[in-house]
């Protein structure tokens, strides 16, 4: 009984202890103080799009932060805020290189202002101009695909435009977005009839570059169909399963919810070979990962060749084989590895990565597919499903 007293006497002190801590942080608020003073010795450091602002905190006990308000479009007002602890204000969301007014504000903990110190800054061209200069927009098989490099890595938007009637009437196609550092973007779905493609950029802030407009004829091909495809087990491939994750699973049909992982025991490189029942010009291919715990990480493939052969080495050896194309697995978000975006996983395990091939190769019936590298297994790879497009010979 006498330990029951103690342990309630003990907790009754720590909740009555606790209390009285809290309620000796209640701040006690003057607002009757006035507004503190203003910042000094700005210095403007301009950026892609935007600018660092650095400044000399005022010594005035009620600051409460510092403030930045600016417009980067026309009616379109932006803050930019920093706290007492840091003399740095960084202003995004600029889509052109005029001058822009800039007003900063000491703002009291009684959130009474100073009058603001009013600047000019000029940023830098947005993200949005220098992807655009360097933006490719080419025919494709089955469609269009535009190829970009972002050195900045900025978050973009890549809107792709067909001209439904001929006189410039645009309709939305796909809009792919990424932050990665270069990459390609495919649209497809249209037949070989020449017509006119457009691409335009646009940010977070909806600044828009100028826009790329292009007459193209998208090249023939068609989905090979998969009834035809079986596995061929040369002897020096490497095709043993984990578990019941059968080769076989890659060309089911089910886009990665059923796919194909090696043995545990495997390294890299690695490779398996698929008879594909007829002669195919290859045109391009999607790969679809395989399973959550391996998308973009883990057992996914990062790098990968293709080779073809009408007449694979009964040996298992490599002189009958060809070099189709060597591939890299694309990433939308750019996010280092273990992070994923919505992107990621809608491109990876729903859409599929798209591979080109982009040299004029020979009709192969029989391909190896070679893994050289995954995302960060030491030997272990996984593959959801494989497709195949391009023309098929008689």
């Amino acid at each position: 009984m006498r330990k029951q007293i103690y342990f309630f006497a003990a907790l009754l002190f720590t909740i009555l202890w606790y209390s009285c801590k809290e309620e000796g942080r209640i701040d006690n608020l003057d607002m009757n103080a006035p507004a503190p003073a203003q910042i000094g010795d700005v210095v403007i450091e301009a950026k892609p799009g935007g600018a660092i602002l650095t400044y000399k905190i005022p010594k005035d006990p009620n600051l409460g932060y510092v403030k930045a308000v600016y417009e980067i479009q026309p009616g379109v007002f932006r803050e930019a805020k920093s706290s007492i602890y840091t003399d740095t204000l960084a202003l995004v969301g600029f889509g052109d290189t005029l001058s822009h007014a800039v007003q900063i504000f000491s703002v009291g903990k009684n959130e009474k202002t100073s009058e603001p110190v009013s600047i000019s800054i000029i940023p830098l061209s947005p993200p949005v101009k220098t992807v655009f200069k360097d933006l490719t927009l080419l025919a494709s098989f089955g469609g269009v695909k535009v190829l970009f490099k972002n050195p900045l890595q900025a978050n973009i938007a890549i809107v792709l435009m067909v001209d439904t009637t001929g006189q410039d009437t645009w309709a939305p196609v796909s809009t792919f977005y990424t932050k990665a550092l270069e990459g390609r973007f495919s649209a497809r779905g249209f037949d070989s009839t020449e017509r006119k493609f457009a691409v335009i950029l646009r940010d977070r802030w909806n600044n828009k570059s100028d826009t790329l407009k292009k007459l193209l004829k998208p090249l023939y091909e068609e989905l090979i169909p998969k009834d035809k495809f079986k596995t061929l087990h040369l002897p020096t491939d490497t095709w043993v399963q984990a578990e019941s994750f059968f080769l076989e699973k890659i060309f089911n049909g089910k886009n990665g919810w059923d796919g194909y992982a090696s043995s545990n025991a495997s390294s890299i490189p690695q490779w398996f070979t698929i008879d594909l029942g007829q002669k195919i010009i290859l045109s391009r291919m999607k790969e679809f990962q395989f399973d959550s715990d391996h998308l973009y990480r883990g057992s996914a493939i990062k790098a990968f060749e293709i080779w073809g052969s009408n007449a694979p080495d009964a040996d298992g050896g490599w002189t009958q084989w060809q070099l189709l194309g060597s591939f890299q697995s694309f990433k939308p978000s750019g996010l280092p590895l273990g992070q994923l975006s919505a992107d990621d996983i809608n491109y990876g395990a729903f859409l599929g990565e798209d591979f080109d091939f982009e040299n004029v190769i020979p009709a192969v019936r029989y391909i190896r597919f070679k893994a050289t590298e995954s995302y960060s297994s030491s030997g272990q790879i996984t593959c959801g499903e494989i497709t195949f497009w391009g023309q098929i010979q008689p």
